[in-house]
């Protein structure tokens, strides 16, 4: 597959290679990545890790890193300071620093949500020469229709061009959510959003899923895939459900909605490390490899 048609034109000539590079990598050379999200431990705080239904082992934050680094994903995306910790132990995994994060304690009936970049990618850039680890890339969630969203709009749009200065890949996180977003569901709604994201450069968008009577709605999505254009979609993972329905919205998510990946957390680690390593690698397979189900 060529992949040039990926390659923005805000890498530097001299970087091209290394850009394509990190890119096939990530997307096993389909242009579909597969982003097992590891982010949540800020996000959704212990909610996500103990409880009722979830594996001990999933409470310790090692268990992403083994599932990582044994399934078979195209990128692990999880906070810097969490890669500081594990990285070398488990220096073969390909990364994604997610670049900003924030907790859930706070409704958003109340506050509006803003979620401020914490390290620059140029830190980045300077801890994966100095680790010589597998960054590939970085990531960052911009809440749309929060009156904050134009200070994360603008933090965005730096992050996705220092990243494609430095033959990084961007990937970013875009959820309608404040008081005035109604659905964050509606397939128009999450197209605008791809639409934003587009905007922005980013290479990858992670989005909100459009569903109709509680049904993935492909007509909505095919929608919200066209407008992000050459932007790849990545429909969100969401709570925990039976895999092999998983497995088949996934499929058709791709193949009928024309979604270019997934970003899927809880789906993969809230398993035994054995299952989790065999649900990340029938994600894979069904996302990069083109598997039929």
């Amino acid at each position: 597959m060529n992949l040039k048609k990926y390659l923005p034109a805000d890498v530097p000539a001299k970087k091209e290679k290394e850009f394509l590079k990190n890119f096939k990598k990530a997307t096993g050379g389909s242009g579909r990545l597969m982003l097992f999200a590891g982010d949540q431990k800020v996000e959704h705080l212990n909610n996500d890790f103990f409880g009722k239904g979830i594996p001990l082992e999933d409470n310790d934050p090692e268990h992403l890193f083994k599932i990582a680094s044994k399934a078979n994903i195209g990128v692990f995306a999880t906070q810097f300071g969490l890669i500081c910790r594990y990285a070398r132990d488990y220096k073969d995994i390909p990364y994604l620093v997610k670049l900003n994060s924030k907790t859930n304690l706070i409704p958003y009936s109340d506050k509006d949500p803003y979620s401020k970049q914490w390290l620059s990618v140029e830190d980045i850039v300077k801890f994966k020469k100095q680790s010589g680890l597998k960054i590939l890339g970085v990531g960052y969630t911009v809440y749309l229709g929060s009156e904050y969203e134009h200070e994360m709009l603008r933090e965005a749009a730096n992050i996705v061009h220092q990243a494609h200065q430095n033959a990084l890949l961007a990937v970013l996180w875009i959820y309608p959510k404040g008081n005035y977003v109604k659905d964050e569901h509606d397939g128009h709604l999450i197209a605008g959003a791809a639409g934003v994201g587009a905007c922005l450069g980013a290479d990858f968008i992670k989005l909100k899923v459009p569903y109709k009577k509680g049904k993935l709605d492909t007509k909505a999505l095919k929608e919200v895939t066209t407008a992000a254009g050459r932007s790849g979609v990545l429909c969100e993972g969401g709570s925990k459900i039976d895999e092999k329905e998983f497995l088949k919205e996934l499929y058709e998510q791709i193949h009928k909605g024309g979604s270019r990946g997934n970003g899927t957390g809880r789906n993969i680690h809230q398993r035994e490390l054995k299952e989790a390593i065999k649900m990340a690698n029938a994600i894979y397979d069904i996302t990069v490899k083109g598997l039929r189900i």
